[in-house]
């Protein structure tokens, strides 16, 4: 039986409870409205706090963009940030680590580091990625593995499954974890 009412308000409301750590979202150069929407929508989803966004990528604020985000943008603290390193030490000011989301001869996959902390996933233009500056001045840097034929995500999926990564790895360690999935029609969801 589909969750809705109550019990998926109940869900949600344990899950959120359980994510204490910050989550940011820097982007750069996110040209297309309908990409800057999707991840607002899902840092919404996920529970992101900041969203620094700087060089050519579209408003948040949008018509375009509002079709995805559908208003989400509200649950997001947006900054616009002229230069690169204003939206680094901006999101360093925050509290947060700065993990880019590009593929160098330096990253690790993504799931190999370890992210229990304060962390802004910084994520780069559509076709070119990030910048040989931002990458310079990120924390980390890391990659999603990728064994399909493809070489690369969309980069709202890919921002989309960084945050959920964070989420996963906070929810993992967390002390007296248990271990499942709350089940709201068994009365075990608070």
């Amino acid at each position: 039986m589909q969750l809705g009412g109550t019990a998926l308000k109940r869900l949600n409301r344990t899950w959120r409870r359980r994510a204490t750590l910050q989550v940011g979202l820097l982007l750069q150069d996110v040209e297309s409205p309908f990409n800057v929407g999707a991840i607002v929508r899902s840092g919404a989803v996920m529970g992101v706090d900041h969203l620094y966004v700087v060089g050519r990528s579209a408003s948040p604020s949008t018509p375009k963009a509002q079709k995805l985000a559908m208003g989400t943008d509200r649950y997001l603290q947006v900054r616009g940030c002229a230069t690169v390193r204003e939206a680094v030490d901006a999101a360093h000011a925050d509290g947060y680590h700065v993990v880019g989301l590009e593929l160098t001869d330096t990253s690790a996959p993504l799931h190999e580091l370890d992210l229990r902390r304060d962390v802004c996933i910084a994520v780069g233009n559509e076709a070119r990625g990030m910048s040989s500056e931002l990458i310079a001045a990120c924390d980390a840097l890391a990659y999603i593995p990728q064994i399909g034929k493809v070489g690369s995500l969309n980069v709202a999926h890919a921002a989309a499954i960084a945050t959920y990564e964070l989420r996963r790895q906070e929810w993992a360690g967390a002390q007296g974890d248990p271990g499942g999935i709350p089940d709201p029609a068994a009365g075990t969801v608070p």
